[in-house]
């Protein structure tokens, strides 16, 4: 039978996860509203007149409506040929970058080789050094090798990150060593046990390190500027300053227009891979 007291303690606790509760989710919306406005700014602003982009207060809702800006924006540039540069180069840095992270990770989680702890200390240690700092030796190399103003100087670079061959070690440290010894054991080769069994296994933090892979290339700008200079292999970032010329104003709302249709290839991963990539945070959260 319930005492008063217990009954107390009860409704306390009750009115306590609810005030948590509510809490959470106020913060979960708000930190969804500032996610949202910069995008849908951005939406609204590619359907309005040049003269409402700086207006004050600021028109949420565009005053008039020019959703002309979209075919006016992709005439004004080869902006077809910038989006097919744009997916070359993201796709074939996304799966040279998931191929050598999972060899390069598998390598070090589960096989035994001279200096193996320090290259990997090595390895992590690029980590540290701003893509800035090797901007130059990095395009000297590429210069040298025949690399500029052509696909390779825009992917080869980018085909290997150290960021990867972590993260695809540390989920193959937790792949049981007696699975992989069965194998072995039932006359499995190396390459074998590799395609067959380790790499479905890592579907999860694949997924994962696809979808940041695939941002990261989708969004660079300073590489491509500085490694091809010829318009036919602009990709979009690159092509979109076609917008922002000197002795010229910016037209803002063609520039917000060519943004709004470069997310879709984002959001289009992003929702292909959403399965693997929550499967993904929760192991590591599981194994954290």
């Amino acid at each position: 039978m319930m005492t008063p007291t217990t009954s107390r303690h009860s409704a306390t606790h009750l009115v306590t996860r609810g005030l948590r509760n509510v809490l959470l989710y106020a913060v979960v919306i708000v930190g969804l509203l500032v996610f949202c406005i910069p995008v849908y700014y951005m939406a609204t602003t590619s359907i309005k007149a040049e003269a409402e982009v700086f207006a004050i207060p600021v028109h949420w809702i565009p005053h008039e409506f020019k959703p002309q800006n979209y075919p006016e924006a992709f005439a004004a540039a080869p902006f077809a040929r910038y989006f097919y540069n744009s997916t070359v180069v993201a796709i074939a840095v996304v799966f040279s970058t998931l191929f050598f992270s999972a060899l390069a990770g598998y390598g070090f989680a589960k096989f035994s080789f001279p200096g193996k702890t320090l290259f990997f200390l090595f390895v992590l240690s690029t980590l540290m050094i701003p893509f800035q700092i090797l901007l130059i030796p990095l395009y000297v190399l590429v210069y040298h090798l025949g690399w500029t103003n052509n696909y390779a100087g825009l992917i080869i670079p980018g085909a290997l990150t150290a960021f990867g061959v972590f993260l695809m070690r540390q989920f193959c440290l937790t792949l049981p060593d007696e699975l992989l010894d069965a194998a072995r054991i039932d006359g499995c080769s190396e390459p074998g046990i590799f395609w067959r069994i380790v790499l479905p296994l890592l579907k999860p933090p694949l997924a994962s390190l696809a979808i940041i892979t695939f941002l990261g290339s989708w969004n660079n700008f300073l590489w491509p500027l500085i490694v091809v200079n010829k318009g036919s292999l602009f990709t979009l970032p690159v092509g979109m300053t076609v917008f922002t010329q000197p002795m010229r104003a910016p037209y803002w709302t063609y520039i917000m227009a060519v943004s709004t249709v470069s997310t879709v290839p984002v959001v289009v991963v992003f929702l292909a891979l959403q399965k693997y990539f929550i499967q993904g945070v929760v192991l590591s959260g599981m194994k954290g």
